[in-house]
């Protein structure tokens, strides 16, 4: 699936490293890793007290543009997860 604009703005709002923030009324720690010069990017989220899961890559391609792939989950549970996710306030500056 390629990635849509707005995917991708919410995407790369999330902090790289780890950060805890909300996504549709849970709360969930995530790390976001960029790898390959930043042409291949890892996002794996756990809910915090709860067995939510959320995994994905995004590869960014010359020829076919932003790939996503989440890994084992439907494409419309990544692309809810991401879009709605806020990082918590101190996340911009400082990473767990």
């Amino acid at each position: 699936m390629s990635a849509s604009d707005t995917f991708l703005t919410a995407f790369f709002a999330i902090p790289t490293g780890t950060c805890t923030g909300q996504s549709n009324g849970r709360k969930y720690v995530v790390s976001r890793t960029n790898l390959a010069g930043g042409k291949s990017h890892k996002l794996v989220a756990h809910e915090l007290g709860g067995g939510d899961y959320i995994s994905l890559n995004l590869y960014l391609t010359r020829d076919s543009g932003a790939l996503l792939r989440p890994c084992e989950m439907a494409e419309k549970k990544v692309v809810e997860f991401v879009t709605a996710f806020k990082p918590d306030p101190r996340a911009a500056s400082a990473h767990i």
